[in-house]
């Protein structure tokens, strides 16, 4: 079988001029029907954060990114797999916000005030409700929270570690390794601006009923009122979480979330040297991200692409559909410059059915991942009379061509 990969950089009106046509046609809209995830290598922004992703929550196309997938330090950010962990239990049942849960001498020494790490200043051997302790690990970024609901849930924090771990390969985070519930230090304790990405991202697909969490801009516990260290929260970027971090060895981070005129980025930076770094750089980029990508709707669901020759069937060719709309997220330069290619197996023989795609649209765009949508045949195309399939094979012998 030979592949048939048609360039259409200029292509014939029955595809790429129908693409561009309605380009230009196109207003924005939320859905990403059929893009697929991918990463972009833009040279559009320079940042001094060490680790950039930005992503679109919808689709999870990475429209943005600095050593997206290296290793690092995750600091506190790790506290959303821990997050993740309590609101799997509570999704099932296994637990409820109403539990007590005992703060450990191990968890008030090692996660409490005497650390001189984050805390939400619970007391050891007290007894404080579940929803205290969420509240706590995610407004306030308390270490003592976070250990004393890994020995709630698994017995210790090493067994609750390697629970963190089942998870995330579970969910595909090929960057992370977790040793800790709080984000201590650890040399093996890593994963990667990508991972954490895909992780807010399933939080906010999955776990949606807990993610008002995020968003709280403060908590009191014990007398002491703690402010949300998330600089986005309090401007005007439609911003309602996740997690700030911040170790010697990480520098500072943020794993942030905002949506405005129904479009949600995610986006995670780490590696800055301060606070004021962190609020200023993670701003410019979330706005960055809203203004430079628009999503440009390229065709309807029952739009024909093209046509296609059929060989041995009661048609002569088949009429080519996406079955839903494709639409891309680009920037006004990438739409400019986009290109558009059909490829499919040639020769397609009868009978050609409906059940399966039959060809795919690729569309590419500089500095974009490619995007291949899958197109089916229109309708159903059984194989010809032995009398056309003879011509057909005597067409093909006295004029041989590539389709």
């Amino acid at each position: 079988m030979l592949l048939a990969n048609t360039q259409l950089t200029r292509p014939p009106m029955n595809i790429a001029n129908r693409i561009l046509s309605l380009l230009f046609l196109a207003t924005a809209t939320a859905a990403l029907a059929l893009f697929l995830p991918g990463r972009a290598a833009m040279a559009l922004q320079e940042t001094p954060a060490a680790y950039v992703c930005l992503m679109d929550a919808d689709s999870g196309a990475v429209l943005f990114e600095k050593n997206a997938e290296a290793s690092m330090a995750p600091a506190s950010m790790s506290k959303l797999m821990t997050m993740l962990l309590v609101f799997d239990r509570l999704q099932s049942g296994d637990i409820s916000l109403e539990d007590e849960i005992r703060i450990s001498v191990n968890a008030w020494e090692r996660g409490g005030a005497k650390s001189g790490s984050s805390t939400m200043f619970a007391e050891p051997n007290s007894l404080v409700p579940l929803e205290d302790l969420i509240r706590g690990v995610i407004v306030q970024s308390a270490n003592d929270a976070s250990i004393a609901v890994a020995e709630a849930l698994s017995g210790s924090e090493a067994d609750f570690a390697r629970e963190m771990n089942h998870r995330a390969e579970e969910l595909g985070l090929t960057a992370s390794h977790f040793v800790n519930a709080s984000g201590w230090p650890h040399p093996e304790h890593r994963t990667s601006a990508l991972d954490l990405a895909k992780l807010a991202r399933y939080i906010l697909r999955r776990q949606p009923a807990h993610y008002a969490y995020y968003a709280e801009p403060e908590f009191t516990w014990n007398g002491i009122r703690q402010y949300n260290r998330n600089p986005l929260l309090t401007t005007n970027l439609g911003a309602d979480g996740l997690k700030t971090g911040h170790t010697e060895e990480s520098g500072y981070g943020l794993v942030a979330s905002a949506e405005r005129d129904g479009r949600r980025l995610i986006l995670v930076v780490n590696g800055l040297e301060s606070e004021k770094q962190r609020a200023e750089e993670s701003a410019r980029l979330m706005q960055w991200g809203f203004a430079a990508f628009r999503s440009y709707r390229l065709l309807e669901g029952d739009d024909v692409v093209a046509e296609i020759p059929v060989w041995h069937g009661a048609q002569g060719k088949a009429a080519l559909i996406a079955r839903r709309p494709v639409e891309a997220l680009w920037t006004a330069e990438q739409r400019d410059n986009m290109k558009v290619r059909l490829a499919y197996e040639s020769p397609l023989y009868a009978p050609v059915n409906v059940e399966a795609p039959v060809a795919r649209l690729i569309l590419e765009a500089p500095g974009a991942p490619s995007q291949e949508i899958p197109l089916w045949s229109e309708a159903a195309i059984p194989r010809a009379g032995i009398f056309s399939r003879a011509l057909d094979s005597l067409e093909a012998l006295l004029f041989p061509r590539i389709l």
